[in-house]
């Protein structure tokens, strides 16, 4: 194999690929075994015409396609590899010509990493976050770590009120006819999550266990549901029991009970410790959001589109993976939704077109800063992405290869860089700033 390789215009290169004889007749040897138990010749068992045979009857081109494309993609592989451009896309191939002594050439066109002339990324200005933790934080936790720990217990001696967990059976109607998705039996409804339409779990409450109740509502007039939207709604529902939750007393003996401490006191304190690091962490997060999206937003990039297309592609990848793992098929989500592939695709681009825009910004700040990953960090982060795997980290670095280790190295480099650009950020007040943080 030889080739040659130019940079054309819009961050592109284009490979001209020669495959030897030697390389193209294997390829072709690969075909006819691939094919031949398909071929029919009289006077021959299917799969035992001997290839010349073949070739005499249909040419000596007959499995030139298929060889070319069996060679092609090993061919561009082996150029790529030694080539010294950054290539961000899959090839497009075209054929040029089979040459009389047996040779192909071919070319493959790529998207490169194209160009970013920095601008001043230091100094980027953003809104100064101030970070406070106050009692209300620390009761809203204990309280949330309370309900976790509650425990339910049964009700018969009164009236449904609010808080309470009403078990009940129920019939929709709607023009005194039931409706699709309006019954239900055993259901736990929480009086006063608002999980059901307009004032149904306020019409529960009062009643008591055995009570058969009239709920009238009404269907929002933006309800999914078009047949139903805006349309008065019978809901007959019986109820069949009640349950309440029993918070745990807060005192020394709650902390000990789901803590490491002896008191409340003691327990209250590492909760506002905890809660002051996980509110600088998501400080030091967004500030580095903001810093990077006005960096995107200065910085001219001329992202080839055949590299968006890669990306966007990964992102739809990313999407079904997702669902997958939320116990969705992507093609049942698409067709409860309403979605289309193409709809989908057109949503995720400008998504995909941000984060290659910001990652190439980052690599050529990478560069501009010599950012080198030490091994300490290298071996930090194979042994995160080790334990990950549930691999000994030594283990796991044995089994990487040079490319997977350089991609590893730049991934830590490419994190300084962003680090870098929020470190050297100047925060400044801002009188609409957000006190979420607060």
């Amino acid at each position: 194999m030889s080739y040659t390789v130019e940079k054309i215009e819009g961050s592109k290169a284009k490979f001209t690929i020669t495959v030897e004889s030697e390389a193209f007749n294997a390829a072709r040897d690969k075909a006819f075994k691939r094919n031949k138990n398909r071929l029919s010749v009289p006077g021959f068992r299917k799969g035992k015409v001997p290839r010349k045979m073949i070739e005499k009857m249909y040419g000596k081109e007959v499995f030139d396609d298929d060889a070319i494309n069996l060679a092609a993609p090993d061919a561009y592989e082996e150029a790529m590899k030694d080539c010294d451009l950054e290539i961000i896309s899959r090839p497009s191939y075209e054929m040029v010509d089979v040459n009389d002594d047996d040779t192909f050439v071919f070319t493959a066109t790529v998207a490169i990493r194209p160009e970013v002339k920095l601008g001043d990324y230091k100094g980027i200005e953003v809104e100064k976050r101030t970070v406070k933790v106050l009692a209300a934080d620390v009761n809203a936790e204990l309280d949330r770590i309370r309900e976790q720990n509650s425990r339910k217990i049964e009700v018969t001696d009164r009236a449904v009120k609010k808080d309470d967990i009403v078990k009940i059976d129920f019939d929709g109607y709607v023009d005194d006819k039931a409706f699709a998705g309006g019954k239900g039996e055993d259901y736990d409804l929480v009086i006063g999550s608002h999980s059901f339409i307009d004032d149904f779990e306020d019409q529960l409450i009062g009643k008591n266990i055995g009570d058969d109740v009239n709920v009238n509502v009404t269907f929002p007039e933006e309800y999914h549901e078009q047949s139903l939207a805006g349309k008065p709604a019978l809901f007959k529902v019986k109820i069949k029991g009640i349950t309440e939750k029993e918070l745990p007393k807060l005192d020394d003996e709650f902390a000990e009970e789901v803590s490491e401490f002896e008191t409340l006191k003691e327990y209250k304190d590492d909760i506002k410790k905890n809660l002051t690091e996980r509110r600088k962490k998501e400080a030091a997060d967004a500030k580095e959001a903001e810093a990077l999206e006005k960096l995107v937003e200065s910085t001219d990039v001329d992202i080839p589109e055949e590299a968006i297309d890669d990306q966007t592609e990964e992102l739809v990848r990313e999407f079904g993976y997702r669902m997958q793992m939320q116990g969705m098929d992507p093609q049942t989500y698409m067709k409860m939704t309403g979605m289309t592939p193409e709809v989908l695709m057109g949503q995720m681009r400008p998504e995909a077109e941000r984060r290659l825009k910001t990652r190439f910004i980052l690599e050529a700040i990478v560069d501009a800063e010599k950012i080198v990953a030490d091994e300490a960090e290298v071996d930090k982060e194979i042994e995160d992405i080790a334990k990950m795997y549930r691999q000994k980290p030594e283990d796991y670095k044995k089994s990487l290869s040079d490319r997977e280790l350089d991609s590893i190295k730049k991934e830590i480099a490419v994190k300084a860089a962003a680090k870098l650009v929020a470190d050297k950020a100047k925060e400044v007040e801002r009188e609409s700033a957000s006190t979420s943080e607060e």
